[in-house]
């Protein structure tokens, strides 16, 4: 499956997807019974799926933009960190809108296809949201803040009743 979309990814993503497409494609080069078997019994990974994730991080890395920062204006999209309230429970989730095979390891990261990401993209801070689950459930979030990733570090400090009353 191939996007045409831009996709916001970090710069440390973005090399990590690098390294692993290089290191992929010398494995198909130079294949090993042990790296790749042409069947799953070999112990290997199938050469297909690697010629799948090859093709995948390819077109991640072909429709990337890098660690652009998006505008501070507190809007939930693509490279913002977001801080969300689960309004039934009350838990505050913080999370990257990003790609999500591109995640750095050190924030979590939603994709903006995902139920969540889906739902609160374009929120505003206070805006409530609503997504279903699998089960059926509807589930109910309020953004309390959204700043670009690599200023969130000092957004993230802020207590959850100084995000809830930041009113942007």
């Amino acid at each position: 499956m191939t996007t045409t979309e831009q996709i916001w990814i970090t710069p440390q993503a973005h090399s990590r997807l690098r390294d692993e497409l290089n290191e992929l494609r010398t494995r198909l080069d130079r294949p090993s019974s042990t790296e790749i078997g042409s069947r799953a019994e070999d112990g290997g990974i199938e050469r297909s799926a690697v010629q799948a994730r090859i093709r995948r991080i390819h077109d991640l890395l072909r429709h990337a933009v890098v660690g652009e920062t998006p505008p501070d204006d507190g809007v939930a999209e693509p490279g913002m960190v977001l801080t969300i309230r689960y309004d039934d429970t009350g838990d505050i989730e913080t999370f990257l809108l990003a790609v999500r095979d591109a995640e750095d390891g050190a924030t979590e990261v939603y994709s903006t296809h995902s139920p969540l990401g889906t739902a609160i993209l374009g929120a505003s801070p206070g805006q409530q949201c609503t997504y279903a689950v699998p089960s059926g459930a509807t589930v109910r979030v309020t953004l309390l803040n959204a700043v670009p990733y690599g200023r969130h570090e000092s957004a993230h400090e802020r207590s959850p009743s100084q995000l809830t009353g930041s009113g942007r």
